[in-house]
């Protein structure tokens, strides 16, 4: 089997900070596209936020940086000079895709929104993510994932416990499903922009990703005289069989069966309630009529605590029933599945090696690249530039004026962050 690059030939200019679109221009890097990761002297902030994270501070084991940039090169270069505008646009000129998350008015300023760009490089794709998408009063807000995905699309307002308070975020979650958006979105421009030869603009937005992964019940939310208003109550679950029951040593254990009434003959056996079998009080029509969620659900818990998960696993998965045990992340970090499914790959930092998450996607046949660190800060500006075609002398000339800057301009203050 030959292996290969996809993408290679492919160039992408990636202006943006934090995770999403980082995350997205790394999916492109990951298949052989040579990403060149535009940045201000100061750095992308993740590079930074270790210890907010519960990580190292230390630039030289940024695993969320990593994770976010690995097999990129780093530019840095200041846009707001003449010539380092220029430089931007030199590089452009043989681009396939630009990405960026800077706010509308940010890019006006620069001249660097769609319209400015279109007409003189009519092959670019031009990708653009923000918080809140490009019309309406809210365009130039900060749009964050916890801000935006979790709590203005509705998720962290609806999906807790009720009676209880919103569930404690983590980062990273909306912004790598809004990533991933983002890159199919670019793919398919790009094709066109393959066969035909002309570009396209390209947007997605926290906001609307959100949305479109709740979907399905936020449009049944319509139905206001049908189902319950969240938030809501495990112990009164619409379908009691896709619900989590606690088990004897203390696991939650996570069942998903959808369509009710074809598992009960099945399921009902397995938790010792074989006696429950064709007695139609509860089918889901009754159930829902009657509104018997509590009293089934107390059925099921009770059932559930009498063996431990282990105990459970083992009657579920011999039964073929979907389930799993609600895992916390150091064993997601051992699970032999994800493991065997790609999912992780060994790499060496100071400290000693660290499993770290590889994008989800393979492609058959596609060479595997190797995980690696992401770029340190302006470590490939004079690469870049002696590939544009600028001589030494030039560069220097650059290089004292400020227009660009290069690792070691910026060693001491990226090490002092530490």
């Amino acid at each position: 089997m030959s292996e290969r690059k996809p993408l290679e030939g492919i160039r992408v200019i990636e202006m943006s900070t934090f995770i999403a679109v980082p995350a997205c221009a790394r999916f492109f890097a990951e298949f052989g596209a040579d990403v060149i990761k535009i940045e201000a002297k100061s750095g992308d902030a993740v590079r930074f936020n270790g210890v907010s994270e519960g990580r190292l501070g230390d630039p030289l084991e940024n695993t969320t940086f990593d994770l976010e940039n690995a097999h990129k090169r780093s530019l840095v270069v200041n846009l707001k000079t003449p010539e380092g505008l220029k430089i931007l646009f030199e590089l452009l000129e043989d681009t396939d895709i630009f990405l960026t998350n800077w706010r509308p008015q940010a890019l006006a300023k620069l001249g660097l929104n769609y319209e400015d760009l279109k007409d003189k490089f009519p092959k670019l794709v031009y990708a653009s993510f923000t918080g809140f998408g490009e019309a309406g009063p809210d365009i130039n807000l900060p749009g964050y994932d916890f801000t935006a995905f979790w709590a203005r699309g509705g998720l962290l307002g609806t999906l807790y416990q009720k009676d209880s308070e919103p569930i404690n975020l983590i980062p990273g979650i909306g912004d790598h499903i809004s990533g991933m958006f983002l890159a199919a979105g670019i793919m398919t421009a790009l094709y066109n922009a393959q066969k035909t030869g002309k570009g396209d603009k390209v947007t997605t937005n926290l906001l609307h990703c959100s949305i479109f992964v709740q979907a399905i019940a936020i449009q049944a939310a319509q139905y206001k005289d049908l189902g319950q208003v969240y938030p809501i109550s495990r112990k009164t679950a619409e379908n009691p069989f896709n619900n989590t029951y606690k088990s004897k040593d203390g696991r939650f254990i996570q069942l998903s069966m959808p369509p009710f009434d074809m598992f009960y003959p099945k399921f009902m056996p397995m938790i010792g309630r074989e006696d429950l079998v064709g007695n139609e009080r509860y089918t889901m029509e009754s159930i829902t009529k009657n509104k018997l969620h509590g009293e089934f659900v107390q059925i099921l818990s009770d059932a559930f605590e009498k063996k431990t998960s282990e105990e459970w696993s083992k009657i579920l998965v011999e039964g073929d029933i979907p389930f799993s045990i609600c895992q916390v992340w150091d064993e997601v970090l051992s699970d032999k599945q994800a493991w065997a499914a790609g999912v992780f790959e060994e790499f060496a930092y100071p400290s000693g090696n660290r499993a770290m998450v590889r994008p989800p996607v393979s492609i058959e046949g596609a060479e595997a690249l190797k995980y690696a660190r992401g770029p340190m800060l302006a470590e490939h500006s004079e690469e870049i530039l002696k590939q544009l075609g600028y001589t030494q002398e030039q560069m220097d000339e650059l290089h004292e004026k400020g227009v660009y800057n290069n690792w070691d301009d910026v060693k001491g203050f990226v090490m002092s962050q530490a």
